[in-house]
């Protein structure tokens, strides 16, 4: 059945029988790894596999003059959102910790290392000392101004800190849950690199409870693109990655300081914390409380959650895509630890099958026989030539210059239809974030499929 709608949109409300698919799951699980290298800024080392990427935003600095070139690019932009891209950070490691063998099946394992470390050598760099880190560089709007390639930026990048008088508790616990799980990475392969993630994990952890504090309220520009609902559950969660690492009982003692408080509030994502707490602290404990948030959690999205016509787990707008893939990334770890393990693991893939091309589509560029051509993302938009590019290249009928291999767009609306365009950010966008989880769950297929 073929849909006779023009190549830039895709309506797939008329689009194919919905077929379950047979799908490579270690072809997309080395296509996700290639997206963060389109998305690294700095220096870009000498093994880079995306060529068409090249160094930028090597000067980079904090306000004393600290180097903070690296990191990532945030979504199809170039500001350096530091919670999100922490909470991203925190995912990918915990898929490299538990999910060492689904890389190694697809032959990626060094290069899924690599990936937590372009993050993490960054925040040991924004971590200039105990009670002062850097969470953002660049002024988003003034950033979305321009449709460029970010070798070509000319705009001015000031950073911006939390400290002990503008403290950010959600983002200094959320950056010590990625050093924390990072440290997991690392310790049996580089065990000096990890002992110094442990150390400014642990000091980013007394930093986010000795002084509380939203980040949002501390970086004001944050709070026009990721304003932080509240830290408590980023305490709980940095605490819970802290004590998985080090048994420490002083981290656990943190955990069961907050839990009670945010226990109802389940949920996945960059500004939300709780259930990733609860599958956490469940592998560690097996204590009931978290199997039973655990199974509520899952039972609901599964089960009660609104669906598309076609299927999709739909919990918003914005990056439906997104919030499935965190549900199931969630519901994919506790399948793992022995809660209803044959039901959600088949739930799990039935639901990626619509990510991947069960509709007609595949929603992941570059994979499949159809896929998006105008994702929302500026540096693989623009030709090379920078006076190629900018918002007559935005608005026109031309695709994508380079195929951003890996990436998953935001998704369809609740009637399942999309539309393929660069104009439309809030179903065609891509972003570190909704990679990470989406990761997540294609290393648990790979691994036991």
């Amino acid at each position: 059945m073929r849909c006779l709608l023009p190549a830039a949109i895709w309506l797939l409300s008329c689009a194919a029988l919905q077929v379950a698919g047979v799908y490579d799951y270690k072809s997309v699980l080395q296509k996700s790894l290639l997206f963060y290298e389109a998305q690294r800024s700095g220096k870009l080392p000498s093994n880079q596999k995306v060529k068409w990427r090249h160094d930028s935003a090597l000067h980079d600095k904090g306000n004393s003059g600290e180097d903070l070139t690296g990191g990532y690019y945030d979504a199809g932009d170039y500001v350096k959102f530091g919670f999100p891209m922490a909470f991203s950070a925190t995912v990918l490691a915990w898929t490299v910790v538990d999910h060492a063998a689904a890389y190694q099946k697809a032959g990626v394992l060094a290069e899924a290392r690599e990936v937590v470390k372009w993050a993490t050598d960054y925040f040991l760099k924004c971590h200039v000392s105990e009670f002062v880190f850097y969470g953002q560089v660049g002024i988003g709007q003034t950033d979305h101004n321009y449709w460029t390639q970010p070798e070509d930026m000319t705009e001015a990048r000031p950073a911006y800190k939390i400290t002990a008088s503008a403290p950010g508790s959600d983002l200094a616990a959320e950056t010590a849950a990625a050093l924390a799980a990072a440290y997991m990475v690392f310790k049996g392969v580089d065990a000096n690199y990890a002992r110094k993630l442990l150390v400014h994990s642990e000091q980013l952890m007394k930093f986010a409870n000795t002084y509380k504090g939203k980040y949002s309220d501390s970086i004001a520009d944050a709070k026009n693109f990721y304003a932080s609902s509240g830290y408590v559950d980023e305490l709980a969660w940095g605490a819970a990655w802290l004590y998985r690492a080090t048994n420490n009982k002083e981290y656990l003692n943190i955990v069961n300081e907050y839990y009670s408080s945010i226990m109802y509030q389940d949920g996945f994502g960059w500004d939300s914390k709780k259930s990733g707490v609860d599958a956490v602290m469940y592998k560690v404990t097996k204590d009931a409380k978290y199997k039973q948030r655990l199974v509520a959690y899952c039972d609901y999205n599964f089960n009660q959650a609104k669906k598309t016509p076609k299927g999709l787990i739909f919990l918003g707008d914005w990056g439906s895509l997104r919030n499935a893939a965190n549900a199931l990334f969630i519901c994919s770890e506790a399948a793992n630890d022995g809660i209803n393990t044959a039901s959600y693991r088949a739930t799990v893939k039935k639901q990626i099958g619509y990510f991947l091309g069960d509709t007609g589509f595949s929603y992941v560029v570059g994979y499949g026989s159809k896929y998006p051509k105008y994702a929302h993302h500026r540096s693989s938009s623009c030709p090379d030539h920078p006076a190629a590019c900018g918002w007559d290249f935005f608005n026109s009928n031309t695709p994508n210059h380079h195929v951003l291999e890996g990436a998953l767009v935001g998704g369809p609306s609740s009637d399942d239809s999309y539309t393929d365009t660069r104009k439309d950010a809030q179903h065609n966008e891509v972003a570190c974030d909704y990679n990470a989880a989406f990761q997540g769950v294609i290393a648990n297929l790979v691994e036991h499929s």
